[in-house]
């Protein structure tokens, strides 16, 4: 990168004084940065310069926070943190830049959205959004839609990265998005089953782990589906069992198999509350198609000994209550939506959906426990894209996403580059002129990026702004740079999904340089947009009236003073406990009033690739695949400890702690002659990049894992020297709507001495 000015001498955070302690000031706040979960941090401050961090130390339960979390001082303080407002100097992706003020950059940014929305038309622009770090007031995902909204509009995407084909597995057959038990219930589990699930990397809600250890401690037993032996795995687990990527499907319905065949189902539940079981039976005993989907059937599909199914399933129908935990990742993949549906659909044939200790196997955060609507009361009210309202759905759009409380987009995320690069005569609703990206690690967090980079390159695109904190992959590709203060220097209100306690973030210490808040931002633009209405309260004013709504928080000072609001214990959350107690004045939002083993809506979608019962579908860019000739390697992009996506990148201590490296099983390292840290070049045709690789029996052999996050780097010859997974994943979706961000095969070689 270069600047035309000097970095500050306060970014320097070393050196601090042990003497200095006694002039400290211990401020509390909460961390939420998209990891999974939000954590008490507990922030000392000495002249207005933050001096070290430690975590919730009150009675238990506490919302105790991880490394990254204590690590954020040297997030706030690094030397590469964006403090001015910046504008591009050479090509895009260079990295240069010069510093300006802050008027002549909302000037610009306000006069290039007047310019192209009425040269080319509001659909012209394209932004981006999403929740970067997690709060209510700040987000670029409320303030910035708000603000494109009011100002006539913008092309906007459908489908999100994290949960895409397990909503549309919960529409389906919940007929809603839903919630999950709280993590206290698992001490009620006889049987726990962790299927694609690491919670001790991704926290999925604070002190998951901490709920896990006491279900083991009463004698539950744990099981990991999972093609990796995670950090959980190693520490609550009794049992691995490794699966191939994109097979868990097979596998879950060979138990089914073993379960029905054997006469475990649980026919009175069956019959009061699902609908479809007699259609999904004959699927799975081959009474439709010929082919029973036995143990023995789905061994060579997902490399997982019949003996090992068969066991689990008697085990799983016998152990009720039992809790089948359906982690994402493995939706993340080419029928992920199958994966989903059948997890839910196992879960009902063995009436644990709606009981204490067991599980309705929807999603693996447990959203929605608190009484979420407080946290919107206040905000300023989520706007209608005029733009996406006024014109009909794209036609490969799912019908089903039409229910989706967050509206229609014109495009699928991973669209994005090719709508760019093709425009309408692509077939594409727009030509895209510009691009406004907040609060989202585009592109290095998007599929295939070096399709990306290329259409961020492309002479049509006229115009990119981005907010940012540093100078990310992306941020080297903007015309300009609004520099965005991080969580500790703006007041917010903080909550994961449903997490058990309410967090205020407290503004630590002010904004360094001349950063400031994507509503400050947005403000200042809404002003040069003539929107005098975008806003007319005060930060602090909007923050009161969301907690006026809260009934378990009585006083907003007493909040803000302590920082973490714990209610008072309840009685464990159970999914669905109504509709199982009540069946009748309390019926599932499906067409059947049931759940849907066999959906209805899916049926009237009329798409063969979408079948209306959970089948095991195979996946491009399986073993199976010719391409495997050439990339025998399944690649899996897992969530890693030392990041929140891409997050936490650049912070010295975890880096030294959690370097990036290629995962590869003993088995596939020995076949490459490849030793613990040899650094080598993991490569398909979609791009190839050059890091270390970690050699261990914790991986299946057939897999490799490259973490996602990591930042895009690439050399004069493209190829990329910081590890982004994203630079090998294929820019496609599954049926269902998921990204593939675990459906991609490789190759793995040892790297050539001038590749080094």
């Amino acid at each position: 990168m270069f600047l035309d000015f000097a970095p500050e001498e306060h970014l320097d955070f070393r050196g601090e004084s042990v003497n200095s302690i006694s002039k400290e000031q211990a401020i509390m706040t909460t961390c939420c940065s998209h990891c999974g979960g939000a954590c008490g941090l507990k922030v000392y401050v000495r002249d207005g310069v933050i001096t070290r961090i430690e975590t919730d130390d009150s009675e238990e339960p506490q919302a105790r926070a991880c490394l990254k979390g204590r690590s954020y001082r040297q997030r706030v303080y690094h030397p590469d943190r964006l403090l001015y407002p910046l504008k591009r100097k050479g090509e895009r992706g260079e990295g240069r830049f010069e510093r300006i003020t802050w008027d002549e950059a909302l000037d610009k940014v306000a006069a290039e959205i007047k310019r192209v929305r009425d040269d080319y038309g509001p659909r012209s622009i394209l932004l981006k959004t999403s929740v970067g770090d997690m709060n209510f007031l700040h987000t670029g995902a409320m303030v910035v839609d708000r603000l494109m909204c009011m100002a006539g509009g913008y092309t906007s995407v459908w489908g999100y990265f994290s949960y895409e084909g397990g909503a549309f597995a919960e529409l389906t057959t919940y007929g809603t998005l839903s919630t999950q038990s709280s993590r206290d219930d698992f001490v009620n589990s006889r049987m726990i089953i962790m299927w694609g699930w690491d919670p001790a990397t991704t926290v999925q809600d604070t002190n998951t782990t901490w709920w896990l250890a006491q279900a083991k401690e009463k004698g539950c037993r744990i099981i990991s589906v999972d093609p990796r032996l995670t950090d959980t795995t190693a520490a609550f687990a009794h049992q691995w069992v490794p699966i191939r990527p994109g097979t868990d499907a097979a596998m879950l319905i060979a138990m089914a198999y073993v379960i029905i065949s054997g006469g475990m189902e649980r026919k009175a539940y069956l019959d009061r509350y699902t609908h479809g079981f007699e259609a999904f039976r004959n699927y799975v005993l081959g009474e439709e198609d010929g082919i029973p989907k036995t143990p023995a059937w789905a061994e060579p599909i997902t490399g997982v000994p019949a003996r090992v199914i068969r066991e689990l399933a008697v085990e799983y129908a016998l152990s009720r209550p039992a809790a089948l935990i359906a982690g994402i990742g493995p939706g993340r993949s080419a029928g992920g939506e199958q994966y989903h549906r059948a997890a839910i659909a196992l879960s009902a044939i063995t009436g644990n959906i709606g009981i204490p200790g067991g599980s309705a196997a929807q999603r693996s955060w447990p959203a929605g426990l608190l009484p979420f609507p407080f946290m919107v009361m206040g905000v300023p009210e989520m706007l209608t894209n005029p733009i996406e309202a006024a014109a009909p759905p794209p036609a490969d759009m799912l019908p089903l996403r039409r229910s989706w409380p967050w509206g229609l987009g014109s495009l699928h995320v991973s669209q994005i580059a090719d709508a760019i690069l093709k425009g309408k005569s692509g077939g594409y609703p727009a030509d895209i002129k510009l691009l406004y990206i907040a609060s989202t690690g585009y592109p290095n967090q998007y599929l295939n990026v070096n399709k990306h980079v290329q259409a961020m390159k492309s002479a049509s695109l006229e115009f990119i702004v981005m907010h940012e904190q540093y100078m990310t992959p992306g941020a080297r590709f903007a015309d300009i740079l609004l520099p965005c203060s991080t969580f500790l220097e703006r007041d917010d209100i903080a909550q994961w999904s449903s997490t058990w306690f309410y967090g205020y973030q407290n503004k630590i210490i002010e904004p360094l340089g001349e950063s400031k808040s994507s509503l400050e931002i947005c403000n200042g633009l809404a002003e040069r947009l003539g929107l005098p209405e975008y806003t007319n309260k005060t930060g602090d004013e909007v923050l009161r009236e969301m907690v006026q709504g809260c009934p378990h928080i009585s006083d907003y000072e007493t909040f803000k003073k302590q920082g973490l609001h714990k209610p008072e214990k309840e009685a464990p959350h159970v999914a669905f406990s109504d509709q199982i107690r009540d069946p009748e004045n309390n019926p599932f939002p499906t067409p059947s009033g049931k759940i849907e083993i066999y959906s209805q809506s899916i049926a009237e979608m009329n798409d063969p690739r979408i079948p209306p019962i959970p089948r095991y579908i195979e996946t491009w860019e399986g073993p199976n695949d010719e391409l495997a000739g050439n990339y025998p390697l399944q690649l899996i992009t897992t969530h890693f400890k030392g990041r929140a996506h891409s997050q936490f990148h650049n912070v010295p201590w975890l880096n030294e702690i959690l370097p990036q490296t290629v995962l590869i099983s003993s088995a596939d390292a020995r076949k490459r002659g490849l030793m613990n840290g040899d650094t080598v070049r993991v490569f398909n045709d979609r791009g190839e990049m050059v890091i270390p690789c970690r050699v261990s029996d914790r991986i299946m052999p057939g897999v490799v894992d490259v973490p996602q996050g990591a930042w895009y780097a690439p050399d004069e010859r493209g190829i990329d020297r910081g590890g982004c997974a994203n630079v090998l994943t294929k820019d496609a979706y599954s049926p269902g709507g998921a990204c593939c961000t675990n459906t991609a095969l490789v190759e793995v070689e040892k790297a050539q001495l001038q590749e080094v």
